[in-house]
């Protein structure tokens, strides 16, 4: 294991910045390209913002025009994405070509404004030149046919400003019938979407692919594809940087989260150094499947004096990580093109946190695979499936063919266990993992210290110790979650689902060797290999019990 420290020193308004970061590298050794650690620096580029009404179309400009100086500073390469009405600037157009010589890349920002659907032949509906809505402000809000004439004429001024089509387009989200027109015209080669929310600006995209880049299905653009001949060529990268431990639950029981990203503008995420720093170890330190990724960036909305002291460190520090080799600083398109030669289909990734930002001192493991999704964590000594959502490309989005009417969005994929969604203010939901006393009552089990590392590629294993004796192993690979509980004399294990009482569940059978659900019209199940499944009657849940040598199995790629 290669162990580096690497100092940066900084200045950021006028504050001498001393940040201390490790970097463990601890991807085993192989003949092969080891798996990188990547960032890019997206910024996204809005002509203009109506919320709130102090911020002018000058504030966004000068925005931007700061972010262009603060790569160009440290000599790195980013990517800037535009808005319709700001590709029309002829100030962002010779800011742009200032950044192209840099060697930074300019593409799309895909949000709806009025002088690109009128340029498309058609009325605005909005309240304001941008309209940040659902239905009116982001593709999905238009008629598939309606779409393609908004991707036409944008194609088309890009190319007569710039001399050539983008080939990478961005936007909180993108419907899949568009993204498989850039793909299928133009050629673009990556996109990227807002990380996973519920309620954010009106829009919940909830149970996806939760970090790195995923080929999403040609029915569904948040929904990884499970094969070749169903996903769109275009890898969808997450932004924004979630904490992997504590952004899951912000806001638990309540109707939207709050925020805890790598977002410069947010004083208590990607606005404080001790934050950042934590951050980056985490990127740059221990198991590591596929790659690992993060997006450093902000749109020009936030302002400057908002988001000057957050992005000036973080770009600091990935300059400095970047120049000792602990990760690489690439353009979106660079990435998706590299993540394209690499991977025909969508990789097993991981990420593992085993330090916490926050005092509560939890910890989690995250892995994703082109049919499932699982989170584990770890507090209070106990242990807890906090989220496992499945992938299936057969589920056509509500946009797939029809635009939406709503104000707000909806993306979700198909939960078995939904962490978020199915907790209270009072009661938190998940799949405990528990043992029987003596007086027959059932309690949590007391856990140690979990480590966790990749045992052979695509594949993460996850030991956890129990405290009265033996351990809890937990192997990920891509189409299943294999448990093995060693033996404890007289003690009786199982896993149990836990929700909030009032929350609708999913569940529409619980078989001996399956669990059964549906959402919408779409039947799912995940199927127990090893184990038996139980019913809580109770509460509408299962149980999972192992076997008599203590094995359990859940295969989460049968249909």
């Amino acid at each position: 294991m290669n162990v580096k420290r690497i100092l940066v020193w900084g200045v950021v308004e006028g504050l001498a910045v001393l940040g201390l970061t490790q970097c463990l590298v601890a991807c085993r050794e192989r003949a092969e390209e080891p798996a990188p650690r990547i960032v890019n620096i997206i910024n996204f580029v809005r002509q203009t913002e109506p919320r709130p009404v102090n911020i002018s179309d000058e504030d966004l400009f000068l925005t931007t025009l700061r972010q262009v100086e603060l790569l160009e500073k440290h000599r790195l390469r980013g990517t800037f994405l535009l808005q319709y009405d700001a590709l029309l600037n002829p100030r962002y157009q010779e800011l742009m070509r200032r950044a192209l010589k840099e060697g930074s890349e300019v593409g799309g920002w895909w949000e709806i404004t009025q002088p690109h659907v009128e340029a498309a032949g058609m009325t605005w509906r909005g309240a304001y030149p941008w309209d940040w809505h659902a239905n009116v402000g982001f593709s999905t809000g238009y008629t598939p046919e309606e779409r393609e004439k908004l991707v036409d004429v944008y194609m088309a001024e890009f190319k007569k400003i710039f001399g050539a089509y983008p080939t990478a387009v961005g936007s909180w989200f993108i419907d899949a019938h568009t993204l498989q027109y850039m793909a299928d015209r133009y050629r673009i080669v990556a996109s990227c979407n807002c990380r996973d929310q519920v309620g954010t600006d009106g829009y919940t995209l909830w149970g996806g692919y939760w970090n790195q880049a995923y080929y999403p299905s040609r029915k569904n653009a948040y929904m990884p594809a499970q094969t070749p001949q169903e996903q769109i060529g275009v890898p969808v990268f997450r932004m924004l940087g979630s904490d992997p431990i504590n952004q899951y639950d912000s806001g638990l029981g309540l109707p939207a989260q709050g925020v805890e990203t790598l977002e410069p503008a947010y004083t208590e995420g990607g606005g404080n150094p001790v934050w950042i720093d934590w951050f980056f170890d985490m990127l740059t330190d221990g198991p590591c499947l596929a790659f690992q990724y993060a997006q450093v960036g902000q749109e020009n909305s936030f302002t400057w004096p908002r988001m000057r002291r957050g992005l000036e460190y973080q770009v600091a520090v990935a300059d400095s990580l970047s120049r000792a080799g602990a990760l690489t600083v690439q353009t979106l398109s660079e990435s998706g093109r590299w993540f394209k030669e690499r991977f025909a289909e969508t990789p097993a990734t991981c990420i593992v946190a085993m330090k916490d930002s926050k005092p509560a001192g939890r910890k989690t493991v995250w892995y994703d695979s082109r049919f499932y999704r699982a989170n584990v964590v770890w507090e209070d000594s106990t242990l807890r499936f906090r989220d496992i959502h499945l992938f299936d490309e057969r589920l056509p989005s509500a946009y797939l063919t029809q635009p939406g009417t709503s104000t707000q969005c909806l993306y979700t994929t198909l939960p078995l266990v939904d962490g978020f969604n199915w907790s209270s203010t009072t009661e938190t939901a998940g799949l405990r993992l528990v043992e029987k006393m003596a007086d027959g009552s059932w309690r949590p089990v007391p856990v140690g210290m979990p480590a966790a590392g990749e045992t052979s590629p695509g594949e993460l294993t996850v030991t956890t110790p129990i405290l009265a004796g033996g351990s809890c192993r937990m192997v990920f690979d891509e189409r299943a979650i294999r448990i093995r509980l060693t033996e404890n004399a007289g003690k009786e294990y199982r896993f149990v689902l836990t929700t909030a009482p009032e929350k609708a569940l999913p569940f529409t059978a619980i078989e001996p060797q399956c669990v059964r659900a549906r959402i919408g019209d779409l039947d799912y199940r995940a199927q127990c290999t090893a184990g038996t499944v139980g019913e809580e009657e109770a509460a509408n849940t299962f149980l999972l019990m192992p076997d008599a040598d203590g094995s359990l199995t859940l295969d989460l790629s049968q249909r």
